[in-house]
């Protein structure tokens, strides 16, 4: 029942048209970046493959749909004998890509990629857009670890979803544990504010933190005035603690001091963590304060101010009556589609730096053979193809992403607001 009501009317009269088991193609693509993104981030193609094999209509959604009259008889069997099997392709996860950019298709009956729409779409929507933020904030941090822990300012399957796109993106860590249970996401944590407050004294909460955590740990030192604050946490654990965290106050000039403090105090070893409402700008902000990583949460999981990435789903190829496959497009005035099912590489330099993205219509994209396809197999005839799912497709994706932010220009990682360097490059015949 992901799904909106009119794609099941839609359903219902290609039904009774007789057009509903013509063979389609539905393409995912972007037309536009976030203001000032110059590359995103696909995410969220492992969870919608996952969430596809328990694409069905059960008793209960067909009663309701039964009851409430959004369907006939003959739509309502059709959806219950529903079982997704066509074909899937596109991009994979963390993959940079661009405007236009095909990033996932769908061959299969009008009928079943049509009820599909709205799935998709809100699965890679939203993790395509935390993953882009999180992209560029690991990009601001320098190789500094970043933290995700913004579970407590978004629904609860959306943290989830967050803390995966981020680990994607380049992220160490996530508070999310339910993220460490399905997709074996790191996870870590220490203790709030609150718990300082739980007790009669600093030192005291700093004390029962140590003592059931061990030294290896980070103390929270702002509740109260961070210098009384560090040098109690180095009186409790001494040169082995792991780090000190700064939530609030001016985080540039406090690392700077606390810096100092510590190295003062023999604490050289002792790291320093920053949080409180960060964002790209923020960190590459504090690249030049001595801290040591960073911990995200609000800015992160809503897309740094870009909360989805835009993408549509149009229908770009079908069969007509006589099984002979036609191309369509939309015309509508800014909001026009390219027909034609697409195919995609990038371009690569001698040096291996990308200079182009090649899209091809109804034929294979680049000629040169330097050229790095970008499009693989996720789903044929109904059958999951291995290796999309999983932990093990998180930890590919964080490796994928990795090398394809590396192959683009240093003017496209860079955050100043500006058009993509990167062209996408349409050969329609």
């Amino acid at each position: 029942m992901f799904t909106d009501h009119y794609e099941l009317t839609m359903l219902e009269a290609s039904l009774k048209s007789g057009a509903a088991h013509r063979r389609s193609v539905f393409e995912v693509f972007a037309r536009r970046l976030a203001e000032g993104r110059r590359y995103g981030v696909v995410a969220g193609t492992g969870r919608l493959l996952e969430g596809l094999s328990a694409f069905r209509f059960r008793s209960e959604e067909l009663d309701f749909l039964a009851d409430h009259r959004v369907v006939g008889d003959e739509t309502l069997q059709w959806l219950a004998d529903f079982r997704f099997s066509g074909n899937i392709y596109g991009y994979a996860e963390g993959e940079a890509f661009f405007p236009y950019s095909p990033l996932l298709q769908i061959e299969s009956t009008f009928a079943e990629a049509c009820i599909l729409e709205t799935y998709l779409l809100s699965v890679l929507n939203y993790d395509s857009a935390v993953a882009s933020a999180a992209s560029r904030m690991t990009s601001a941090a320098n190789g500094r670890p970043c933290v995700e822990m913004g579970s407590r300012r978004i629904n609860e399957e959306s943290a989830v979803a967050a803390a995966r796109a981020a680990a994607i993106a380049g992220f160490t860590a996530t508070s999310n544990l339910a993220a460490g249970l399905r997709y074996g996401v790191h996870t870590v944590g220490t203790a709030a504010h609150s718990f300082t407050l739980l007790h009669d004294s600093e030192r005291e909460a700093f004390e029962a933190q140590v003592a059931a955590l061990g030294r290896d740990t980070t103390l929270l030192v702002d509740t109260f005035a961070v210098e009384a604050g560090v040098r109690t946490a180095v009186e409790v654990a001494g040169t082995e603690l792991r780090n000190v965290r700064l939530d609030s106050g001016d985080l540039v000039e406090q690392a700077h001091w606390v810096r100092s403090l510590l190295d003062d105090l023999g604490n050289r070893q002792t790291g320093i963590m920053v949080t409180s409402d960060l964002d790209e700008y923020a960190i590459a902000h504090l690249q030049s304060a001595p801290v040591d990583s960073y911990g995200v949460g609000t800015r992160l999981v809503t897309g740094s101010g870009a909360p989805t990435a835009s993408m549509v789903y149009k229908l770009v190829s079908r069969q007509d009556g006589a099984g002979k496959w036609t191309d369509v497009a939309k015309a509508s005035s800014g909001k026009a589609s390219v027909g034609g099912r697409k195919s995609a590489s990038r371009q690569l330099n001698a040096s291996g730096q990308a200079t182009a993205e090649l899209i091809g219509v109804n034929r294979p994209a680049g000629a040169d053979a330097d050229d790095r396809p970008l499009q693989h197999t996720f789903m044929q005839d109904g059958e999951l193809m291995p290796g999309w799912t999983g932990p093990e497709a998180v930890i590919r994706a964080a490796d994928r992403h990795r090398a394809s932010r590396a192959e683009l220009p240093a003017a496209v990682r860079r955050l100043q607001p500006g058009e993509p360097v990167i062209p996408t490059v349409f050969a329609d015949e």
